[in-house]
């Protein structure tokens, strides 16, 4: 007597690979990949930084700031208008408090618009600023 079950057969050639688990993987070291990266922040505007004698690296949180030689000030890619630079800085303490200040000046800005941050810096109670050279 014969079993009612019969086992079908796959007899239509080479069986075909899923590639679900695969695509899974990748997805999963691909979130990983951009979780874990550092993103570099940038003040948004490219400056020609003046030279100097001597250098310091730094690395906390930063608050970038370029000053173009029009004298426009940028924060975080965007322009700032020189009387809310302490309102930004402020802003910015108040999501990381140990942050210092890096003014990249082009080396054709005039130094009236570098003191305005300076300025906004110490009234903000800003401990650590720096201007950014080339070495």
């Amino acid at each position: 007597m014969k079993s009612g079950l019969m086992k079908k057969r796959d007899d239509d050639g080479p069986g075909e690979i899923d590639l679900t688990p695969m695509l899974d993987v990748v997805f999963i070291l691909l979130i990983f990949f951009i979780v874990t990266s550092v993103f570099v922040t940038e003040a948004g505007v490219e400056v020609n930084k003046p030279e100097a004698s001597t250098a310091d690296p730094r690395s906390k949180d930063l608050i970038l700031i370029a000053v173009t030689p029009t004298g426009e000030i940028w924060i975080d890619g965007e322009p700032v208008d020189p009387r809310f630079v302490r309102a930004r800085f402020e802003l910015r303490l108040a999501e990381s408090p140990n942050s210092s200040v890096v003014i990249q000046g082009d080396r054709a800005a005039t130094n009236e618009h570098v003191m305005t941050i300076l300025r906004a810096a110490r009234d903000a109670e800003i401990a650590s600023v720096s201007i950014s050279t080339e070495a």
